[in-house]
């Protein structure tokens, strides 16, 4: 009875740990394996859902208020807003090319996005 017992544990150890071990693998460092990000054109965006989360490349172009700024790319220019803190020091000009992520905004009167990240390429 005691062999048996000896038996047991050590399968059920050996099942915690392999289990241990998986389970390490799943919450490892993980992350999105689809693929880049989907860069969007001006045009495609303002023909998109309010509140969708986007990407697009191009120059900001001017200053336009304390935080709202125009935004071109090759299809057009739409107005975006960039909160002070999002820039996080970088310098950019209109002849610099940026990325950036936001969230369209169809306001009463015309679309802008809502920067939550840029950066300078």
């Amino acid at each position: 009875m005691g062999e048996i017992m000896k038996k047991i544990s050590m399968l059920v150890f050996a099942c915690f740990a392999a289990s241990g071990g998986a389970n390490a693998a799943m919450n490892g460092m993980g992350g999105f394996t689809g693929g880049e990000n989907v860069i969007l054109t001006v045009e495609q965006v303002k023909n998109m859902n309010d509140n969708s989360k986007v990407w697009v490349e191009g120059a900001i172009i001017q200053k336009n208020g304390d935080e709202t700024y125009m935004f071109q790319d090759s299809t057009g220019t739409i107005m975006v807003e960039i909160d002070d803190d999002a820039w996080h020091g970088l310098v950019v000009g209109p002849t610099d090319t940026v990325r950036i992520y936001g969230e369209v905004d169809h306001g009463l009167f015309n679309t802008e996005i809502d920067i939550d990240y840029i950066e300078k390429l």
